[in-house]
């Protein structure tokens, strides 16, 4: 069994398509399909059902995935193990950061990077905070810049490296810009513009409107902080933008609970699978980054 063929199994698994996977792979959809064929000749079993022009993982197929993602990543440490046997910082490293972070916060970060460690090949994905953590599980990346969990997650080991604070905020000239006091419930009259659901900025905020016995009252959502920001500038609605984001057309909002101001803040970091072997581009790419932000 070689590794060509279960990387073109994995990346047909992943992809649901063999012309997306030769994409992927910078193959021609014959040769990924060839790969796969030898797999199942190897194997004796079939390992996707194609019905059409879509791509299913058979039952041998959906026991076959973690297992070859599994051995794939075990051959990957080892090389770069092996290559890494001295201090050398090179290779190419896998990062993978949310939109609002890669744009804000690590530019000044990579460009240092790049200029100390010139033989680094940066491989960088944008995603979503929530999907960076599965793919950092699944083994997809070295390192994962991103809005951390409110909680510890056992399977991922984080290190904060800013506390963002994040602030009620409307367009100067909306109707709530004008009240001298605030409350969720005057909120609740007012239409939202927040990330999806599923992001720990949202849950944080339905959490507090639950609390107070208020409606969260959310008429567009959207994961891009930057189209937030544009649609509540113009005056469609509130939102709770990073305190990074604040212009002079938008005005902070100060909502009380119980007479107390709410204030809230998240916390952004690195995180990486504790079981998969950091290489030396990884570490050296930890070490500045924390050297330049204290």
């Amino acid at each position: 069994m070689d590794t060509q063929s279960l990387e073109a199994f994995c990346a047909v698994a992943e992809c649901n398509s063999f012309s997306e996977a030769a994409t992927k792979l910078f193959l021609t959809q014959p040769a990924v399909s060839k790969r796969v064929a030898n797999l199942e000749s190897q194997l004796n079993c079939r390992l996707f059902d194609r019905i059409g022009k879509r791509v299913q993982l058979t039952q041998a197929g959906l026991l076959l995935q973690p297992k070859a993602q599994h051995i794939l990543q075990a051959l990957a440490d080892s090389k770069r193990l092996l290559a890494e046997l001295g201090n050398q910082v090179s290779g190419k490293l896998y990062l993978a950061t949310s939109h609002h972070i890669g744009l804000h916060r690590l530019p000044p970060l990579l460009k240092s990077f790049s200029q100390r460690y010139p033989e680094v090949e940066l491989v960088l994905q944008f995603l979503d905070s929530e999907r960076a953590y599965q793919e950092v599980l699944q083994g997809k990346h070295d390192l994962a810049i991103v809005t951390l969990e409110p909680v510890d997650h056992q399977q991922v080991a984080r290190d904060i490296w800013w506390t963002d604070d994040l602030l009620f905020v409307c367009a100067k000239d909306h109707a709530l810009a004008q009240l001298n006091s605030l409350s969720l419930d005057q909120l609740s009259d007012v239409p939202a513009i927040l990330p999806s659901p599923n992001t720990h900025t949202t849950q944080v905020i339905q959490r507090l409107f639950d609390d107070a016995g208020a409606r969260l009252n959310v008429s567009m959502t959207t994961q891009s902080l930057d189209t937030i920001k544009m649609m509540t500038s113009i005056g469609l609605g509130w939102s709770l933008l990073p305190k990074t984001l604040m212009s002079k057309e938008l005005m902070q909002l100060a909502p009380k609970v119980d007479g107390t101001p709410l204030q809230i803040n998240r916390q952004l970091g690195c995180i990486h699978h504790p079981q998969r072997s950091l290489s030396n581009a990884a570490l050296a790419f930890i070490k500045l980054c924390k050297t330049q932000i204290a």
